[in-house]
């Protein structure tokens, strides 16, 4: 083992949407985390390794900072606390049109670990503006560092791991150095489909489903997968269900097709669709899909 060795856990923390999870997996070079249009996509804290022969990093990607409206969400923000306590490093990642928001923000400046800045979605943003910008929420956050970068086109995106190891501890790696997540398979092929029913339906449905994994036999040429989609009334049930099914085999396909990218081995989906009545308020429920110990 390097003497020298650096290894540690930085936590990825902003509002919904500002593009996280993107970066997380620009980061560590794999689609870990749900990526889609719609704010609250991630629901878990999902840890994502990097590598190096003499560092590793373990990232996590954090549910957006939000004020909680049941018990989902103060769950979800449980994960957000508990990765900012862990943290060796705290990522905390602005967008460009942002403002400082007290109510959200104070509580960085509090941290014991440090503090690092990334403004995002700076795609189309002259150089003068970013100074102006970066000086702006230096003036309102602790930050050791701070930078511009934009997770979508990969700009800057570079000059994140050379920062962060200035502020990685010196200690041997946490986790065995080929892993690069501490998920189960059973979690990634759970959040691919849940993926798909953020980018097929609007407004409430995505919020209202969770998906249990009932089955996962890994094969020598194929796994099978059987899934459950739970929602929380009998209307959003044929909802996602579709005309003679029409719309819940859509996500079936593409969900399937995601898998075997992300798997690289064939897959067989199956796939149901069952009520849960207001899962999202229940903790008994909120338990039984892992969202609470």
């Amino acid at each position: 083992m390097n003497n020298n060795h650096k290894a540690g856990f930085v936590s990825i923390v902003g509002k919904p949407n500002v593009g996280k999870s993107t970066l997380m997996n620009r980061l560590v070079g794999e689609n870990l985390s749900i990526v889609t249009a719609k704010a609250q996509t991630t629901r878990h804290r999902i840890m994502g390794m990097l590598n190096g022969d003499d560092f590793q990093i373990v990232y996590s990607d954090t549910p957006g900072i939000l004020e909680p409206r049941y018990a989902l969400h103060e769950a979800m923000m449980s994960y957000v606390k508990v990765s900012l306590d862990d943290a060796d490093v705290v990522l905390l990642v602005v967008e460009w049109g942002e403002k400082f928001d007290a109510s959200v923000y104070d509580r960085f400046k509090k941290l014991q670990a440090p503090l690092l800045l990334v403004i995002n979605k700076c795609e189309q943003a002259p150089e003068v503006e970013r100074k102006q910008k970066l000086d702006y929420w230096k003036g309102h956050l602790p930050a050791k560092e701070a930078m511009t970068v934009s997770a979508l086109t990969g700009e800057n995106v570079d000059q994140i791991l050379p920062t962060l190891l200035r502020w990685i501890p010196e200690h041997p790696a946490y986790y065995p150095k080929e892993e690069f997540t501490t998920r189960s398979e059973r979690f990634f092929a759970s959040e691919i489909i849940r993926e798909k029913i953020f980018e097929n339906y609007s407004q409430e449905i995505p919020y209202s489903t969770e998906v249990g994994i009932e089955d996962f036999k890994d094969e020598e040429t194929i796994i099978r997968i059987r899934a459950t989609i739970f929602v929380e009334r009998d209307s959003q049930k044929g909802i996602l269900i579709g005309k003679g099914g029409s719309s819940l085999k859509k996500v079936g396909t593409e969900a399937r097709k995601a898998m075997e990218a992300f798997f690289g081995k064939k897959i067989f989906l199956e796939t149901r669709v069952k009520v849960a009545d207001d899962w999202r308020k229940q903790s008994l429920k909120l338990r039984q899909f892992g969202y609470l110990e």
